[in-house]
């Protein structure tokens, strides 16, 4: 590639994520629908046709700011599945990775929840139901080889997706409404090491490494 082509997509890029930014700030402070694009492009300092240039429209820019995340999400449990490891270790993984994912695209989340849990605001739709019943049938896939192979007791399956779901939710949540209360990742590890032990046949592991206790 020509130096000149080469510095063209490279501003282009930086020219996308001041745009991905500015929105992203924007739509979790206003809100989507009080959120205009020339309030997008006054923050970005370009001018509308560079956003229509590269998302189209505000709905284009919504769309992209929700697929990357999502996009990091839909990874982290597919590679969860695939990966070796104990039940245990694989449960560490998945929750702990959606976690930090989380708080590297905090405000992409709460504009995520302000979406789904507040009043119309217009926005395309993305189907957040679908990522979260993913994630609880990932859960439910390695509480079961757990039980399989005898490394959790024989226990309701349901009951115990939601014991390890229902807490790390409570430790988002927490971080999106009430960041000072946060427990952080340790404290999320803490409390999966107590849920993890309740239904845990021979306490060999301790946490996300696997250290013998």
């Amino acid at each position: 590639m020509a130096k000149r082509e080469r510095k063209k997509v490279e501003e282009g890029g930086e020219v996308k994520e001041r745009l991905l930014s500015g929105a992203t700030r924007l739509f979790a402070s206003k809100g989507y629908a009080a959120t205009t694009v020339r309030e997008i492009v006054e923050w970005a300092g370009v001018t509308k046709p560079v956003l229509y240039y590269y998302f189209r429209s505000k709905e284009g820019i919504y769309l992209e700011l929700m697929r990357e995340p999502f996009g990091k999400f839909a990874a982290v449990v597919d590679e969860t599945l695939l990966e070796a490891g104990s039940a245990r270790e694989r449960l560490f993984r998945l929750c702990l990775r959606a976690y930090d994912i989380l708080l590297e695209n905090i405000d992409a989340a709460r504009v995520m929840y302000s979406i789904y849990y507040g009043p119309p605001q217009g926005a395309p739709f993305v189907d957040f139901d679908a990522y979260h019943h993913r994630f609880q049938q990932a859960v439910l896939q390695v509480v079961r080889e757990g039980v399989r192979n005898g490394e959790f007791r024989r226990v309701n399956l349901e009951d115990a997706v939601w014991a390890v779901i229902g807490p790390l939710n409570v430790a988002m949540e927490v971080e999106l409404c009430h960041p000072p209360q946060g427990i952080g990742r340790d404290g999320v590890r803490r409390v999966l090491e107590l849920v993890l032990e309740g239904i845990a046949t021979d306490r060999k592991a301790d946490g996300e490494n696997g250290r013998k206790r």
